[in-house]
């Protein structure tokens, strides 16, 4: 078996076409389907059921996709790693991390390894949490900051930051900190709230919020991103929920204001994958 039988099964298994597959791989479809049937007669397996109209993967074939994403991303790794290595640094680090980590978490771990380890250079992507565990499970990613309970086996997961809740209003709005009792207060407005794909955990802890308080919010708009949820509280298109620590960083014409009495609170944590091999990992992991 060579690698390329791997980039060819790894074509016809995401574009589940055999024409498709050969045009991206600039090869002829009949070469493809050569190829595909040598690799099944190495391996002894079937890997796709196959007729005129559809292309399926059977379960072995299932199986091996995900074996050969985490190969070649592997070894893609290891190519840029010698790189980096031969121009005399320790390597990189990819980061994937949701919106809030960016205000605190984030800088602060920038600041510890630019100090403590400076030949180690970071690749950073704002990324939802699921997309973060897909990538750090196939080693796209080494290093991800997500709102989870918890994540598959394979993976570690070290709380960093545990954070209340603040409601957001625009400036002006007449409750203030010192009126402030109880979210039913605001149970008459519009809300404005993260998406339910930024966080399925986070959506269903502001949705208790209110439900404890004994309302159901009325939710006019959603969004994956703080500052554009910011932005509409400012032109009083609702107010918001959101961790306490996301007030830092932005500077516009809203006000927040912590939530008293609850019982719910948020952790951001930091996931990485056990059996990641990238050197620059365990020389920032000491960091966090």
């Amino acid at each position: 078996m060579e690698l390329r039988h791997l980039s060819y099964f790894k074509a016809v298994a995401e574009e589940l076409n055999f024409r498709k597959a050969a045009e991206r791989l600039f090869i002829s479809q009949p070469g493809l389907s050569r190829q595909i049937k040598q690799l099944e007669e190495i391996l002894k397996v079937k890997l796709f059921e196959r007729d005129q109209k559809h292309v399926e993967l059977t379960t072995a074939g299932i199986f091996l996709k995900g074996e050969v994403d985490f190969v070649l991303n592997h070894l893609e790794l290891t190519g840029s790693q010698l790189k980096l290595i031969s121009e005399g640094k320790i390597g990189e680090l990819r980061i994937g991390f949701l919106g809030s980590a960016s205000n605190q978490v984030l800088p602060d771990l920038l600041a510890k390894l630019n100090a403590n380890q400076p030949l180690v250079s970071t690749s950073l992507e704002e990324l939802s949490n699921a997309v973060q565990v897909e990538m750090i499970e196939k080693d796209k990613l080494d290093l991800g900051f997500v709102r989870l309970a918890s994540v598959p086996g394979d993976l570690e997961m070290k709380v960093v930051l545990k954070d209340s809740f603040s409601l957001v209003v625009p400036k002006d709005h007449p409750i203030h900190q010192d009126d402030f009792v109880s979210v039913s207060q605001f149970k008459d407005e519009s809300f404005v709230l993260f998406s339910s794909d930024y966080s399925n955990l986070y959506y269903e802890q502001i949705i208790g919020i209110c439900r404890d308080a004994g309302f159901s919010p009325k939710i006019r708009h959603k969004s994956v991103h703080a500052l554009t949820i910011f932005k509409l509280v400012e032109n009083e298109m609702g107010v918001a929920i959101v961790p306490t620590s996301l007030k830092e960083g932005y500077e516009l014409n809203v006000r927040f204001m912590e939530i008293p009495n609850i019982r719910q609170f948020t952790e951001l944590s930091a996931i990485w994958k056990a059996g990641n091999r990238n050197p620059a990992l365990k020389q920032v992991l000491p960091l966090i």
